[in-house]
């Protein structure tokens, strides 16, 4: 029997660099929590699958930044020492009436995933976990640019050395150069396809209403055959919507209620009126039914999303669902199970599983497109990151492009590698990051992100004026490359 249709599950993986720049509230807690919670949990899944022969699973995007810090000797001993007082907790907890049975949960958990650390992760890091999977065919890696900047707003030298650092790293981490990108914030420019075809990226994601909901093909942009993959915000905000997503359901475990004196979440949503302290206990079996119902809702909305799509263009089409991964384990804890459920399920409907590649490769391309402005950010457009809150940033931002060049291009022809020199495009790749104007814009830990703004244009000025006097900038650079220290081989020269 012919497939229905594809669907393609697409997950972006990414956090600024958080490595010696701050732990509790924010900072390098950020990177144990999101593990533990959620990226190590997804990837078992994954394994899961791949261990029951199912191959072309999942599109994955990690950012190289991202890839960069889960490789990093430190970041994993830091996130192995949580790991350890997440079970120290859990055994505390144990004594504490009416908590038994969390407390054997989070225990259990805590210790697999010590396990899993000792066992491979804090010997061979990111890269030797996701290379098997890629080789295997089960999943599709993304890449990007080195720190997740907004590109539309770069200059194109700018862009042009963030992209081709963060393809780099992907080949060196992962045995081959990733053919597409999830182009950060989905931020696009007219003409930015010609931008990525001369850097051999084949693909990328846009959103919804760019291609103005027509998502179910991909389509060449412009003169160019870099594809374009869509999401489809119908389906893809069944799970993501803050007000109807599932994981609202009041079967599920509250991510907003804490038991503060052990750091667990004891609750379950309840209601979405319901007060923190009257909350009902959180119990995994209504929480497994829930997930079972979901997933069932969820697939039989992509058959008839696809028998739509097929009906009016008369052939087999596409759903791209794209979120960021730390939506599944994360912010919503039963999220690995209904992907597993989801995924599994899927093929039993009729419904082949597809990675972006796999459905550029089968053909499902419709005819070119001309792409407006976009982002997949408030309002579609680019106003998350280009606004009055965050004009300072980017300014600050534009003065360290037109500095960085104009030193990088005052240097002899043939000067050899320079450490200071590469620190200093480090400095200007990490000052650059998406990350910080979203934070400022939609004031989420805003003062975190103004000063790690703020630091690294500091540092970039402080190492720049070292370089032009010529006093002390190879002992500055090494100073600075012990606290922002990604890209090893990142070399200035190139840039």
């Amino acid at each position: 029997m012919s497939p229905v249709g594809r669907f393609s599950l697409v997950l972006h993986t990414h956090l600024p660099w958080v490595a010696h720049n701050g732990t509790w509230p924010v900072g390098e807690e950020w990177l144990h929590q999101a593990f533990t919670g959620s990226w190590r949990r997804v990837l078992r899944v994954l394994e899961g699958l791949a261990e029951h022969g199912f191959s072309d699973v999942v599109t994955l995007g990690v950012t190289p930044v991202l890839a960069a810090m889960l490789d990093d000797p430190y970041c994993l001993a830091e996130i192995h020492s949580w790991a350890g007082r997440w079970q120290l907790r859990a055994e505390e907890l144990a004594a504490r009436p009416g908590f038994e049975a969390l407390a054997e949960h989070e225990r259990r958990e805590a210790v697999a995933c010590l396990e899993d650390l000792q066992r491979r992760w804090l010997t061979g890091g990111l890269s030797a976990v996701l290379r098997p999977l890629a080789e295997a065919g089960v999943l599709e890696l993304l890449s990007g640019p080195a720190t997740h900047p907004f590109q539309p707003l770069l200059t194109e030298r700018f862009a042009a050395a963030q992209l081709a650092t963060g393809l780099a790293e992907a080949r060196l981490r992962f045995g081959s150069r990733p053919g597409g990108i999830w182009a950060p914030e989905c931020g696009y420019a007219p003409g930015m396809e010609d931008f990525y075809a001369a850097h051999g990226v084949t693909h990328f994601l846009v959103d919804g209403p760019a291609v103005r909901g027509d998502t179910g093909l991909a389509r060449p942009v412009g003169d160019s055959d870099v594809l374009a993959f869509a999401r489809d915000l119908d389906i893809s905000y069944r799970v993501w919507s803050s007000r109807t997503g599932y994981p609202g359901d009041g079967s599920y475990r509250d991510f907003h209620t804490f038991d503060h004196a052990s750091g667990f979440r004891p609750a379950r949503v309840t209601g979405g009126a319901v007060p923190s302290e009257a909350k009902r206990p959180w119990d995994r079996r209504l929480a497994a039914a829930a997930v079972l119902r979901d997933a069932r809702d969820f697939v039989a909305a992509v058959v008839r999303r696809l028998t739509e799509l097929r009906d009016r263009h008369g052939r087999e089409a596409l759903v791209v669902a794209a979120f960021d991964t730390e939506l599944f384990g994360h912010w919503w804890y039963e999220g690995p199970q209904f992907l597993d459920a989801v995924l599994r399920m899927l093929p039993q409907a009729g419904v082949r599983l597809s990675t972006l590649r796999g459905a550029a490769e089968a053909g499902l391309v419709a005819d070119r497109i001309e792409l407006p402005t976009s982002s997949w950010g408030a309002g579609k457009d680019w106003r998350v990151w280009d606004n009055d809150a965050v004009a300072e940033l980017n300014d600050e931002i534009a003065h360290v492009q037109k500095r960085l060049f104009s030193l990088l291009d005052s240097r002899p022809e043939h000067a050899g590698r320079s450490a200071a020199a590469d620190q200093l495009v480090r400095e200007a790749f990490l000052l650059s990051s998406s990350d910080w104007a979203f934070m400022v814009t939609r004031d989420s830990a805003a003062g975190y992100a103004r000063q790690r703004a703020r630091q690294h244009a500091e540092r970039f000025a402080a190492l720049a004026d070292a370089i032009e006097s010529g006093v002390g900038a190879d002992a500055l650079a090494a100073e600075l490359r012990a606290v922002d220290g990604p890209f090893g081989r990142l070399d200035a020269r190139t840039c």
